[in-house]
């Protein structure tokens, strides 16, 4: 009997395989999630390692007046979590402060 699992169709990518995060490709990925009611957490996500994100977050939360924190993942590493629908602001700030180029920003969202 023929093993389908075994047939390789050239340019043809597999829905159901592990999703890339971007880690090589260098994106930061900009995402809101729907809490209860009419809440909302933004996340940031793939800023590189050298940056000291509790200065990010510092600077995000004096600027957009809301809180923060910043969570360590195992597989995705550090993550700035922001109160509120902030993803326009995340962006702006971060294009503003040469930290990432505008066309690295993925914004993920409703």
């Amino acid at each position: 009997m023929l093993d389908l699992s075994e047939i390789q169709i050239p340019g043809v990518t597999d829905p159901f395989a592990e999703e890339d995060t971007g880690k090589g490709k260098g994106y930061v990925h900009v995402r809101v999630q729907q809490r209860n009611g009419r809440k909302s957490l933004t996340t940031v996500q793939g800023l590189k390692k050298e940056y000291d994100y509790n200065k990010i977050l510092r600077k995000f939360k004096k600027d957009f007046c809301c809180n923060g924190t910043v969570v360590e993942d195992l597989e995705l590493g550090k993550i700035i979590q922001l109160q509120g629908d902030q993803r326009k602001n995340v962006s702006h700030f971060l294009v503003e402060a040469g930290i990432v180029k505008k066309d690295a920003i993925k914004i993920h969202g409703f």
